[in-house]
């Protein structure tokens, strides 16, 4: 838009030098000639032919000399496409040289033209700097936020981290001190009860074992709680994949959320742990599937591998073992061995 008004604004200046000369069929046949030289060079910037319409249109100015008055807007293209000298190479051979004025009149006009091009190009330079400058700044913001994120994540990761040590550490304090007293105390109040013979306080001392006994459950439930909440299933797959032998090539897809009952997080992480070590140690393909996922009504896990396994002794006790931890949930687990992989297929339903 630009060159466009400064187009118009070279045009204006040419004008006077077109009007000076006599009659109208000149001045007007060389004022269209510049015009279509000029948009044709425009439609076909940065080619060759460019250089040839403006060498043509320079070259007019042999034969029509009014041509020279337009010159200005065909220099004005010539130094966008970088090609100013074919301007003196149609300049070269006069048939009929103008008068001194009119080629005065024209080196003024080009010198302006020139200085509104020098104006404009340093005016671009200037816009696509800044524009370059705009999309590094935001570049480097983009980047910026990533690493907060990052870092953010990397934090929130370490705040769980230290969370679920703490819980596991108060879920042991109960464990070791108040719950062993606590059994200490009912074992002295059952005691108490065989040795008592007063009558009086057969009541006051069932009671009190029954608080006690109230006293040990509730504890009991609180540190089974604090455990549960402490296992980190995500983190103890990702763990178990990563010691995985490097021939494999593992995929997690993970699916399960983290409130999920601890009794259940632990029969899934035991049975991909020893499905892990059972490809590791029998399959000879190359990649692993492994697919945790929570359904509505149950909790599904498939570990997969591409090993050629045509049968299996269903004997091992790793297999014995992964299937206890199913059924002990009330769960059922399938093994299926065929010429393109081995499958572990585990269902949990939800209480």
């Amino acid at each position: 838009m630009e060159r466009f008004i400064d187009k118009l604004a070279i045009i204006l200046i040419c004008m006077p030098g077109l009007l000076s000369y006599d009659g109208t069929a000149a001045p007007v046949a060389a004022f269209l000639a510049a015009v279509t030289v000029s948009a044709l060079v425009q439609i076909n910037s940065a080619k060759k032919v460019s250089a040839v319409l403006l060498a043509a249109g320079a070259g007019l100015c042999a034969v029509m000399p009014c041509m020279i008055c337009m010159l200005p807007l065909l220099l004005y293209d010539a130094l966008w496409e970088k090609k100013w000298w074919v301007m003196l190479a149609g300049l070269s051979v006069f048939a009929d040289p103008p008068p001194p004025m009119p080629i005065v009149t024209a080196l003024a006009e080009c010198a302006v033209t020139v200085m509104i091009y020098l104006r404009l190009s340093k005016l671009e330079k200037t816009v696509g700097t800044l524009k370059d400058l705009r999309d590094e700044v935001t570049e480097v913001n983009l980047r910026l936020k990533q690493r907060n994120e990052a870092i953010t994540r990397a934090q929130d990761s370490e705040i769980h981290i230290a969370t679920l040590k703490e819980r596991n550490r108060i879920a042991r304090e109960i464990h070791d001190n108040v719950g062993h007293m606590l059994t200490r105390s009912l074992l002295q109040a059952g005691a108490l009860s065989v040795i008592n013979k007063d009558e009086a306080m057969k009541e006051p001392l069932e009671s009190l074992r029954m608080t006690l006994d109230t006293a040990m459950t509730s504890i009991r439930q609180s540190v089974h709680g604090l455990h549960d909440e402490s296992i980190d299933l995500r983190r103890a797959v990702d763990e178990s994949i990563s010691s995985v032998d490097g021939r494999f090539t593992v995929r997690l897809d993970y699916d399960i959320s983290e409130k999920t009952a601890g009794n259940v997080k632990l029969c899934l992480l035991g049975i991909i742990r020893e499905g892990l070590s059972n490809a590791a140690k029998h399959s000879n393909g190359d990649r692993i599937t492994v697919s945790v996922q929570e359904h509505p009504a149950f909790y599904r896990l498939t570990i997969e591998d591409n090993g050629n396994c045509s049968a299996i002794a269903d004997t091992g006790i790793g297999l014995h073992n992964m299937r206890d931890r199913a059924e002990t949930l009330g769960g059922s687990i399938s093994f299926t061995p065929s010429e393109k992989g081995f499958r572990i297929f585990v269902s949990i339903p939800k209480k």
